[in-house]
């Protein structure tokens, strides 16, 4: 009985990756790149969080189940974007264009909050990172 539980289990987990693949355009080594900025993004939001008291998505810096919550619905969003942008590339026959643009883009929002979270814990940035951040940060409030 316990085979065919854990069959089922591995056969839905299966349907259920390959249609996130497919509706995600594949899985090709920038949507890879993405899931792991993604997860290196969350484990140095949560270290902040819960071990240094420094997270800026609370007033008291400590973590937050309904700050870490927002921040999944945030990152399923991000991916609801690149489906988007896979339609959209069918759409208009671009080839991919969109899609890997859109993916650029997310990892690279990614990053900037993968260098703010090392700089709240203490980790030094070097000066032209920092630099290149202030101006990621000024052209975003705009």
């Amino acid at each position: 009985m316990l085979s065919y539980v854990r069959t089922a289990a591995l056969s839905i987990a299966g349907i259920l990756i390959s249609l996130a693949s497919t509706l995600l355009g594949g899985f090709d080594m920038l949507l890879q790149t993405l899931v792991v900025f993604m997860v290196i993004d969350f484990c140095t939001g949560w270290l902040a969080a819960a071990v240094f008291n420094c997270s800026d998505k609370t007033p008291t810096g400590r973590l937050s189940s309904v700050a870490c919550f927002h921040g999944l619905i945030k990152k399923a969003a991000s991916l609801m974007i690149i489906i988007v942008a896979v339609y959209l590339d069918a759409l208009f026959g671009t080839a991919g264009l969109t899609r890997d643009a859109a993916i650029i883009a997310l990892s690279l929002n990614e990053l900037l909050s993968i260098i703010e979270n090392m700089g709240c814990i203490g980790i030094k940035i070097p000066a032209p990172i920092v630099n290149a951040m202030d101006l990621l940060n000024k052209s975003k409030k705009k």
